[in-house]
């Protein structure tokens, strides 16, 4: 087995990389880094701190002043970090397993560096559940890394703790690495809106979050990774030759943004549940569009009846509605429409309605 798949050994830098100078590295505490739009609506701005206090955890998380196994420096966005764990871990020869649809680079950066690289196609009929009886058998010997996201993009689908162990447990079957992607963890649609932790459930498994989704900040930039501790010192060996560290002021106000947590995610609770209902009731209101109802997230796959294609929807909807939708042929799955659902309610309810009109008029051509 390959040294690096065991927890309990230090994984070794890929290709030439070195660790730079003890000089050069930067001492502090260790803190919280996802990129892109698609938070709970707009950025708070009634959030005040005391300078005084020390670092907050992020949700579910030891305090960010105690490094620790499950944290990592700040990186360029939840896109940054997972980036950094794929460039760690995958090399030529590599086999991943990847879900799809989700994030393009789960998937294509492991095929730029030589991996051979299996999707688990996410269906609509599974609710855009995984299949684990099929990840089973994508699953070999010498598997390196199962890619997932969760809760995914674009679908809202979540997975729970249980189907998060099965994946963990068929991972640990080979000594393979779990990399969840966790970009929206924290807005369910149901009780305290966090869903498990890869991280917290399985020995190689590899949390990456963000401030973006639930939190609203996707201006800072910033994001992190829980793993383990070898896993982490590793992945430090590549930031140190990509960002180094985030801005200042980025960390800053990601600092008084998890300080004052439970207002920031009651918020988005509010924005994303009320707003999901209001989709909900257009959605059963029309016999042209059907969905899986997202259990989290800010998005969800919308399946339209008209004979045209997405790309030709959302074009001719963005013309003559300036409603916005991303085709669902991005993700390869025709007929279908991506909406994003926590801006304000007004405005939702307002692209609903005109979004209404479009498919009417579609029927009458």
């Amino acid at each position: 087995m390959d040294e690096r798949l065991r927890g309990d050994l230090p994984l070794q830098p890929r290709r030439d990389l070195r660790p730079l100078p003890d000089h050069r590295r930067t001492a502090g505490p260790v803190r919280p880094t996802r990129a892109g739009a698609g938070g709970a609506g707009r950025h708070p701005s009634h959030l005040r701190t005391d300078p005084g206090q020390p670092a907050p955890a992020w949700p579910g998380r030891r305090p960010v002043h105690e490094p620790g196994p499950g944290q990592h420096p700040d990186h360029p966005r939840a896109v940054g970090a997972n980036a950094l764990v794929h460039a760690t871990l995958v090399d030529p020869g590599d086999h991943v397993v990847a879900v799809v649809p989700t994030y393009q680079q789960h998937y294509s950066i492991p095929d730029s560096y030589g991996a051979r690289v299996d999707l688990l196609t996410l269906r609509e009929e599974n609710g855009w559940l995984p299949d684990l009886d099929e990840l089973d058998h994508l699953v070999t010997p010498d598997t390196k890394l199962i890619a997932v996201n969760d809760p995914n993009n674009p679908t809202g689908a979540l997975i729970d703790e249980a189907g998060l162990s099965r994946i963990a447990k068929t991972a640990d079957q080979v000594g393979a690495w779990v990399l969840c992607d966790e970009v929206y963890r924290g807005v369910d649609q149901d009780g305290d809106g966090f869903t498990a932790s890869i991280a917290d459930l399985y020995e190689r498994g590899i949390s990456t979050g963000s401030m973006s989704k639930p939190f609203s900040l996707a201006g800072l930039r910033l994001g992190w990774i829980a793993g383990l501790t070898t896993l982490l010192r590793a992945v430090a060996t590549h930031r140190d030759y990509t960002t180094i560290s985030v801005g200042r002021v980025d960390d800053l106000l990601a600092c008084v943004a998890l300080e004052n947590k439970d207002a920031v995610l009651a918020r988005s609770h509010h924005i994303t549940r009320t707003n999901l209902a209001i989709l909900d009731e257009w959605v059963s209101s029309r016999n042209d569009i059907t969905y899986v109802k997202p259990a989290s997230g800010t998005t969800a796959l919308l399946r339209y009846h008209a004979p045209i294609g997405s790309y030709e929807f959302c074009t001719r909807l963005l013309q003559e509605t300036g409603v916005m939708f991303t085709p669902g042929a991005a993700f390869d799955i025709e007929h279908t429409v991506r909406i994003g659902f926590a801006d304000d309610t007004e405005t939702l309810r307002t692209g609903l309605k005109l979004v209404g009109q479009f498919l009417d008029q579609l029927t009458q051509a």
